[in-house]
């Protein structure tokens, strides 16, 4: 086996490795212990969150508003189908993980739109986390009860 032939091989797995994934976009999100992974193609505005339409995923106002906030922003609501899976942690967290994916997907199909998400606070991934508990305390921070008697 020459380097040519090596070379070519890795060519053609390469290319067909892209050819599948040339439909969407992806982008991951994280926000306390959710994670998102979130495909963007173009399409009629479908917003799917672990097989479920948003509003049903997301039965808040609040949830729904947070998980479309890039498509908002970027002004292009009905342009583009979003797939989403999404584990861990609750529907604040799991909103919020939408939200960075779907803002890092976006921003992949359109760099214009980088300073904008970036105005609006959707490319900056919060790193607040739960504290740990620690030995000899009832919380993380939290001491026992003190008794005198």
């Amino acid at each position: 086996m020459t380097a040519d032939t090596v070379i070519t091989a890795v060519e053609e797995t390469a290319a067909v490795k892209t050819s599948t994934k040339d439909a969407f976009t992806w982008g991951l999100g994280r926000r306390k212990s959710s994670i998102a992974r979130v495909r963007v193609a173009a399409g009629t505005g479908n917003f799917l969150v672990n097989g479920k339409p948003l509003e049903q995923f997301f039965c808040t106002l609040q949830g729904q508003n947070r998980a479309k906030a890039p498509l908002l922003t970027a002004e292009s609501e009905g342009n583009y189908d979003v797939f989403c899976n999404v584990k861990g942690g609750g529907i604040t967290g799991q909103a919020d993980a939408v939200r960075l994916g779907l803002a890092r997907a976006l921003r992949t199909i359109n760099m214009s739109w980088d300073l904008a998400f970036r105005e609006e606070g959707l490319l900056t991934r919060d790193a607040r986390m739960v504290e740990r508990k620690k030995f000899g305390r009832r919380g993380a921070r939290r001491g026992f009860q003190f008794s005198k008697r």
